[in-house]
């Protein structure tokens, strides 16, 4: 299956968005490297993400992200 979430996207356009249950930490995901059946393989699977946390405020920072790091601490946000 082909990867439809390849492109780099602004925080506004993000593909998916993680959240922490006390909402303090999210994870706006503006690219995936992998296909979901790739990825579901590869333990080392990314997203670039833009994260906004308690540590760097609303300005957020960005950088690639383990996915199991976010998904064993978050709730996909499906409002988003």
């Amino acid at each position: 299956m082909k990867n439809t979430q390849s492109k780099t996207v602004t925080r506004q356009h993000a593909y998916e968005t993680w959240r922490t249950p006390d909402g303090s930490w999210i994870w706006y995901v503006l690219k995936k490297y992998q296909s979901p059946e790739a990825e579901a393989k590869n333990p080392y699977a990314r997203w670039f993400c833009d994260v906004v946390s308690p540590i760097v405020g609303e300005r957020g920072e960005l950088g690639d992200v383990y996915v199991r790091d976010i998904k064993n601490v978050a709730i996909r946000d499906e409002a988003a």
